[in-house]
């Protein structure tokens, strides 16, 4: 057992190039993670790891060692998680990453629920609305929307990312008629940065027909990171805002915000949530993804963030 754990230390410090790093993934001290490769190097009788003072990198040794490892190791400890599942008990820690507002609006109300189903589940979540590494940096899953799809990840869609135009009526009746998307540039515009870049990207608006586009004319009168804090602008009159469905659907139910153009939107592809694709699944994480695919059809916000 005491190997094990020197060669999960030795895998995780290889990844991140840190032996700090890794215990802080770990729940270790850096004493424990160095001196716990050092006694798997002594068994070994070879050197992994050349150190200094500021970097850790793998030695020919190491690197050989970290090829034959690190895929046994991921299996074991998906069959140890797997075990649990079996006895009907998913347990463990899950870390989940997720967009800030979303995951409060969206995910978070659906966690008394998880937990009485699955109460040796903890939660560990972050809210975040950049993109992770879910496997580099350890995450069971994650959820949004417009991410790259990585090697070894898969992704099960929750609902369309659709984007739309939002005013108030205030804004409306004050401001010339808009009644094709080329109006649209004779208005302020409420843009939403990437977090990604930190720029505003070119959009193409999409009619019902998906044939039917037009470029985006609207101008930058601002620019918001934050879909919500778009909308709460957006309500105070002053200007047209492009945010996300999930984010316009509780202005638009109240009443604070009307759709612009509602025969136009952009398609941003899908909501999803993604996980790591093993053969076997750790449990936790299959409750996980099974119980908010589920929750999410149930509650019909597939059909609510559609602009269609």
């Amino acid at each position: 057992m005491e190997t094990f754990s020197s060669i999960e230390c030795f895998v995780r410090s290889a990844e991140v190039g840190s032996f700090a790093e890794a215990a802080r993934r770990l729940s270790l001290t850096p004493a424990a993670v160095g001196k716990s490769v050092a006694k798997l190097e002594a068994r070994l009788g070879v050197r992994l790891f050349q150190r200094s003072t500021r970097s850790l990198t793998l030695t020919e040794a190491g690197q050989l060692f970290l090829s034959q490892v690190s895929a046994s190791l991921t299996n074991i400890q998906n069959a140890v998680a797997h075990l649990a599942n079996a006895q009907g008990r998913p347990a463990g820690t899950l870390k989940v990453s997720m967009g800030t507002v979303f995951g409060r609006l969206y995910v978070v109300p659906l966690l008394g629920e998880f937990l009485r189903r699955y109460p040796e589940i903890n939660p560990d979540w972050h809210f975040d609305n950049r993109q992770v590494d879910l496997i580099g940096q350890g995450f069971d899953a994650a959820i949004g929307g417009g991410f790259e799809l990585p090697p070894g990840v898969v992704a099960r869609k929750l609902a369309p990312a659709h984007r739309v135009l939002l005013a108030s009526a205030e804004y409306l009746q004050e401001h010339p008629a808009i009644t094709e998307p080329e109006d649209l540039q004779h208005h302020d515009g409420i843009l939403i940065r990437s977090p990604q870049t930190g720029r505003v990207r070119s959009w193409q608006l999409t009619g019902h027909s998906p044939q039917h586009c037009r470029p985006l004319t609207l101008k930058a009168r601002m620019t918001m990171s934050d879909s919500d804090a778009a909308c709460a602008t957006a309500a105070q009159g002053l200007g047209i805002a492009l945010v996300s469905m999930p984010f316009a659907a509780n202005y638009l139910e109240a009443g604070t915000l009307q759709r612009v153009l509602p025969d136009w939107y952009i398609d941003d592809g899908s909501i999803s949530i993604y996980y790591a694709e093993h053969k076997l699944l750790p449990g936790k994480t299959r409750a996980f993804v099974d119980f908010i695919i589920e929750q999410f059809a149930e509650q019909g916000l597939g059909q609510r963030f559609s602009a269609i």
